[in-house]
């Protein structure tokens, strides 16, 4: 599930209320619905982005150089 602004602002909206006068029972598990959904779209995209790293030190010197070119076409 991906993270959307109407996502963020309900989970603001919801804290706020927590804050200041208390949820009721129902908007106690929209707000724990909406967590779990907020962590792990965040997870997700952590998990990619580090799918995708590569260690420069592992790399043969061939490979080095192929991946300092392709980085170099990208920008």
């Amino acid at each position: 599930m991906a993270i959307t602004k109407e996502m963020i602002d309900r989970i603001n909206e919801l804290a706020a209320k927590k804050k200041a006068e208390g949820l009721t029972a129902e908007e106690q598990a929209e707000q724990k619905a909406l967590y779990k959904d907020y962590l792990a779209a965040i997870r997700g995209s952590m998990k990619a982005q580090l799918d995708n790293v590569r260690f420069v030190e592992d790399l043969s010197e061939e490979e080095l150089k192929e991946e300092l070119a392709n980085r170099t076409k990208k920008v």
